[in-house]
């Protein structure tokens, strides 16, 4: 242990030394970076759909889908908007401070500390990454060990391609990780669950250091009425693959459950069932469309959610479990205990309930009596509605007729509220996380104010108040001495 913690200070030391010499603040060697990532993407696909079959059993067109694509189009993103993301930004000021001229700069933290989860255990790790390095910082990346497949290539591969003395990679469980959190940061960025999350957050509290924490939680899907056999097609489609067909439900911003009107569930779960049986067939076991069960721990961990006696006879489709092959089918819930373990903590997998409501207008209660979610997805034409959920409900994103595409938008923030996590990233935002806006303004030697200095006297606090007050009329006709 002491010879991992000698590694890691030697390595933090190296990165702080990289820092300092200021390298990484040139826009040549950001941009070098960017396109060193979006080369190590494409030469090394093969070895991506490897790692990502032996891990979690994904399919490559989901892997492309959720992971090498998403990053390259991240990456090519921000190598297009650098130069106007690191383009200092004019500020007119008041007429108070004249003459005077202002702006707000943006420089790196310094050395930060990038954690990643393993159920996108490439995107995780380099979607932060692409925003440390676009904001000109050196990096110290943690990928989870969970993932091991992944977290190799990622240690072997990322040396070949991007700069070695600026971004590092270390491996290695929980012992290495509490060692990372002993070190002082100048930034940690961290993707997991809450209950970590407190822990790295009280780690960072030590140093005051500042953290983007991205969590998860149960994400709800409101399901209104909907007339037409259309639109119910898409949104059940939409919903499966929100819930089923990313990571098999192991997604931090996965559909945990679904709202919907008593006389709506029969019609709901026959639809939810033929739409499981047109994207993994008859046995879904047998399709290699379906990913698996991160590990044996987790399989366990979801299999005594599905043996409580309660939840057990809520069982509507479903409920196949293969330990051997860490396989859970795809399975429906209707209406679980409330006050089950299944419908207290996020689910993090295969398993989705749906809970029913008299009226739909319920769910906004519902949802609020709950930690706040890092997503809520609503399927709705009443405008109405919609308004009464926008202002009604707080969550780190809110989607009308969708599920999960919200992270795949580079202008707009993803990020969490509450118990779903603190800050936010992708595109612009991940540039704005990684780097401090410095404000700098510039004065004059001409034109001195007295009245800012002392003696006090009755003038003076006449200048103050119609300074503060922002009226400058009568402050010229004070100053002009036409006003008493």
């Amino acid at each position: 242990m002491a010879a991992a913690m000698g590694e890691i200070e030697d390595k933090l030391a190296e990165l702080t030394q990289t820092f300092r010499s200021g390298i990484t603040k040139s826009v040549a060697w950001r941009k070098n970076q960017l396109r060193a990532l979006i080369e190590l993407l494409q030469d090394n696909e093969d070895k991506i759909f490897k790692a990502l079959h032996q891990d979690l059993g994904k399919h490559p067109v989901e892997t492309y889908r959720d992971e090498i694509g998403l990053i390259k189009k991240s990456a090519k993103y921000a190598l297009s908007c650098l130069d106007k993301w690191m383009a200092p930004k004019k500020r007119r000021l008041p007429l108070l401070f004249f003459p005077a001229s202002g702006e707000v700069v943006s420089e790196p933290f310094g050395v930060v500390l990038i954690c990643s989860a393993w159920n996108f255990p490439i995107n995780l790790a380099l979607e932060p990454l692409i925003g440390a390095i676009a904001a000109g910082n050196t990096v110290m990346l943690k990928p989870s060990e969970l993932a091991v497949e992944c977290a190799s290539f990622l240690a072997e591969t990322i040396p070949l391609y991007l700069d070695c003395k600026a971004i590092k990679v270390t491996n290695g469980g929980v012992d290495v990780c509490e060692q990372l959190l002993q070190q002082k940061w100048n930034k940690i960025f961290f993707t997991g669950n809450p209950r970590v999350g407190s822990i790295v957050m009280s780690a960072a509290a030590k140093h005051l250091t500042p953290v983007t924490l991205e969590l998860g939680g149960k994400c709800p899907a409101i399901l209104d009425t909907l007339s037409s056999p259309l639109d119910i097609k898409v949104t059940v489609k939409r919903i499966i693959g929100g819930k089923f067909a990313s990571c098999n439900g192991q997604v931090c911003v996965g559909v945990d459950y679904i709202l919907v009107e008593k006389k709506f569930a029969a019609t709901l779960i026959e639809s939810l069932k033929t739409t499981i049986k047109k994207f993994y067939g008859e046995n879904p076991k047998d399709s290699k469309s379906i990913s698996r069960i991160i590990n044996e721990y987790h399989f366990e961990r979801l299999r005594k959610l599905l043996e409580d006696p309660l939840v057990a006879d809520a069982i509507v489709h479903g409920g196949l479990l293969d330990k051997e092959n860490l396989f859970i089918e795809p399975t429906i819930l209707l209406d679980p205990p409330l006050d089950a373990e299944i419908m207290t903590e996020e689910i993090f997998g295969p398993i989705l309930p749906i809970i029913t409501l008299n009226n739909i207008q319920e769910s906004i209660e519902f949802i609020n009596s709950r930690p706040k979610p890092l997503a809520i997805y609503a399927f709705t034409k009443d405008e109405t509605f919609k308004k009464q959920i926008v202002s009604g409900t707080s969550s780190g994103s809110l989607i009308f007729n969708d599920t999960l595409v919200q992270q795949l938008c580079d202008v707009l923030p993803f990020g969490g509220v509450g118990q779903s996590g603190i800050g936010r990233y992708h595109g612009h935002y991940s540039f704005e996380t990684f780097s401090h806006e410095k404000a700098i303004m510039q004065r004059s030697f001409f034109l001195e104010l007295e009245p800012r200095y002392p003696p006090w006297n009755d003038f003076k606090m006449k200048f103050l108040r119609l300074a503060y007050d922002f009226d400058y009329f009568n402050l010229l006709l004070l100053l002009l001495g036409l006003k008493r």
